[in-house]
């Protein structure tokens, strides 16, 4: 391509939003790079960089041309029967047609005949002109602007006091390089040019950007400022692992990779300091004292090797002065307070015991069509019982019940009122300072466990409970009034209720039939629908589908396993290695096509077939050898099903292969006495139901 060069644009602005920073620059760059790529514009080779800091949006592409390639475009008019009369000269259609393209009926004669479909046509073949660079460009960059993902657009006046613009923030430059060359866009009332602004406090004024590849060079040097994300990100990463290690003992930073994204959003040249509060807050829960820092100050607060909160914590900085003493003093003024702020909260809070705040979520509405807090609280006590009792007991009926009764109580807490990301938490401390035992703290505290993907489970068999409890009430509630998900909607996070639901049936291995807590839910909601049992246990079963088809099952095994609707999950896992093993059996495929075999013919019977076999009517030799063969290995797969043995249950049934097939080859199971026919389709409903024990086989074949 013609004077291909590197491409460099750039978007100055006032600060923007440092929780979307990273997708805004990603948008940015990516449109660019494709909008560029379908007007011809790049190689193939051509590679994107993206920056994105706090003041500016900026991509770099490799080998952008001044100029895209001129096209042969060939175009079809009609078929020749309408452009050409029977001398074959143009007829008024095509010379209108030709008009329209800027030709005049003397083009008729070099038009190119060929076949379209079934009948032959006329194209006109001409050459489109290849946009320039700054053509394509002006395009790209008013489509990478519409298409910026924007959280809340601002609208602003431009300099001349009329005209009005909406972006995320208001825009200040432009640059757009090609080479060393500007490019003439205009974006946002914005000409480009080649100069942009540096550091808000420590650069030296305006910033001239040489050419394509000394942009992010000229930034640092002149304009004190780190143009990428990623990178300064990585920096950010390794200033905190540094001062950690200045302060010794095993000290670290918290992990919290959300929190780092929204700091290097917020700095263009980031500077880690070490700060310190009062050791007398570290009394008040590690918690509260992270979450208030995190969400508050964007501050990182130091562990120590034991994972404990220590009482210094880390800055990332966006000057860097040759005196840090103000900047850490003036952090430490700013976090006091909010420190002690938890403290007196926590402090107010275990004046009241927590059994006490129980009454008052009979005033906090929980649903406008599910009632208050306090009887949904009940609800889940009611079923917490059940399912304590069925599982282990009275015993565990009743720890299960004192939990739920406490779980919830915490909303009414102070520091769950300024920090409602605490709750369950600070449930937990509160019955730890009111003496009650430890596994019933522990279950207050995990009843909302698992909350999110790879999210631990309950602790305790009473947490377990409550949780399974809780998470069961909210679906089974929701569902009884038609509050569904749909497509990307979710604002119940019932999706994640049912997968944690699935998650404490399977890993700790429950003998609990799902259909059963389902029903058990449902009956705290008397006004459910009818065909909600239905569709809460499909929603289940479907979250249950996907998770096991992102642990690399097959479609076909999971689909096997589940169309029986294992009441107790935790053997899907047995099931599944069992489908497997058979699969890969060499007698799997014929045994599996004549499963499905025997399922259509005997949902083709009339009426309901009895699996009851008469041998007196037992005719034919193939017929004979199925029942036998039935009735001798039938007994050992149940008998191996019954122990848990769902692999050997299924490799049993193997031998079966060779008399079923002889059976179809030899017997007509349809025959016209009825005696007969009835006897073959009991002996087809016997054969089935034992090979369908731990899956349907069926549904192995393709």
């Amino acid at each position: 391509m013609a004077n291909d060069k590197n491409l460099l644009v750039e978007l100055f602005v006032e600060e923007l939003p440092p929780k979307a920073l990273k997708k805004l620059g990603e948008s940015f760059g990516h449109t660019l790079l494709d909008q560029l790529k379908s007007q011809g514009l790049l190689a193939a080779d051509s590679a994107l960089t993206t920056f994105a800091s706090p003041r500016r949006l900026a991509a770099r592409v490799t080998n952008v041309a001044g100029k895209a390639a001129d096209k042969a475009v060939s175009q079809k008019l009609m078929p020749v029967s309408v452009g050409l009369d029977a001398q074959g000269q143009p007829t008024p259609a095509l010379v209108k047609k030709l008009q329209a393209l800027g030709a005049d009926a003397s083009a008729a004669a070099s038009l190119k005949r060929a076949m379209d479909g079934k009948a032959e046509a006329l194209f006109y073949e001409s050459t489109a002109r290849g946009a320039s660079l700054a053509e394509g460009l002006q395009k790209a960059l008013a489509e990478a602007i519409a298409k910026l993902p924007i959280p809340k657009v601002m609208t602003y006046q431009l300099a001349d006091g009329w005209t009005d613009v909406k972006f995320v923030r208001p825009a200040h430059a432009l640059v757009a390089l090609h080479g060393s060359d500007v490019v003439p866009v205009e974006a946002l009332g914005l000409k480009a040019g080649n100069t942009t602004q540096g550091h808000r406090f420590e650069s030296r004024g305006a910033v001239t950007i040489p050419d394509a590849d000394g942009y992010a060079q000229a930034l640092e040097k002149e304009g004190a400022v780190i143009a990428s994300f990623e990178a300064r990100r990585a920096e950010i990463a390794r200033q905190l692992q540094v001062a950690a290690q200045n302060v010794g003992s095993g000290a670290k930073p918290i992990e919290d990779d959300a929190l780092l994204d929204e700091v290097t959003g917020l700095v263009e040249r980031p500077n880690v300091l070490t700060c310190q509060f009062e050791q007398q807050f570290l009394e008040v829960p590690q918690e509260c004292l992270i979450l208030t820092m995190k969400a508050n100050q964007k501050y990182f607060p130091l562990l120590d090797a034991q994972g404990r909160l220590t009482h210094r914590f880390l800055v990332v900085s966006n000057i860097r002065p040759q005196d840090p003493s103000a900047v850490i003093g003036g952090n430490e003024r700013v976090v006091r307070p909010r420190l002690a702020d938890a403290k007196f909260f926590f402090d107010q809070d275990r004046k009241k015991p927590l059994e006490s705040r129980v009454a008052g979520l009979g005033k906090v509405v929980y649903h406008n069509k599910l009632g208050t807090q306090g009887e949904r609280v009940q609800r889940v006590r009611a079923l917490a019982q059940v399912i304590g009792a069925n599982w282990e007991g009275d015993l565990l009926a009743r720890k299960a019940d004192q939990a739920a009764m406490l779980a919830k109580a915490d909303l009414l807490t102070d520091m769950v009122g300024e920090f409602p990301e605490l709750q369950g938490i600070m449930g937990r401390y509160y019955a730890q300072a009111d003496g009650l035992p430890g596994d019933i703290a522990d279950a207050i505290e995990d009843h909302y466990k698992p909350r999110f993907a790879g999210d631990a489970l309950p602790r305790g068999s009473a947490g377990v409970v409550v949780a399974l409890a809780d998470k069961l009430e909210t679906l089974a509630g929701l569902f009884s009034i038609g509050q569904l998900p749909t497509g990307d909607k979710d604002p119940f996070a019932l999706r994640r209720h049912a997968l944690g639901i699935v998650r404490m049936l399977i890993e700790r291995d429950l003998p609990l039939g799902l259909d059963r807590l389902i029903a058990e839910a449902l009956a705290l909601f008397p006004q459910a629908p009818r065909d909600t049992a239905a569709q809460l246990s499909d929603f289940i079963y479907d979250r249950l589908a996907g998770s096991l088809r992102e642990q690399g099952y097959s479609a076909q095994e999971v689909d096997a396993v589940l169309a029986l609707r294992p009441q107790r999950l935790g053997d899907v896992a047995k099931r599944l290695a069992a489908v497997r093993a058979f699969a890969a059996l060499p007698e799997a495929p014929a045994l599996a096509a004549a499963n499905k075999r025997i399922g259509n013919i005997l949902k083709k019977a009339e009426g309901a077939v009895d699996p009851h076999v008469s041998e007196v009517l037992l005719q034919e030799d193939a017929e004979k050898a199925l029942y036998a063969a039935t009735r001798d290995l039938a007994p050992t797969a149940k008998a191996r099903f019954d122990a848990g043995d769902y692999t050997g249950s299924l490799q049993t049934l193997a031998a079966l292969r060779g008399p079923v097939d002889a059976f179809f080859d030899g017997v007509m199971v349809n025959a016209e006495q009825t005696d007969l026919r009835l006897n073959r389709l009991g002996l087809l409903a016997t054969l089935h139901g034992a090979m369908n024990r731990v899956a349907d086989l069926s549904r192995l074949v393709s």
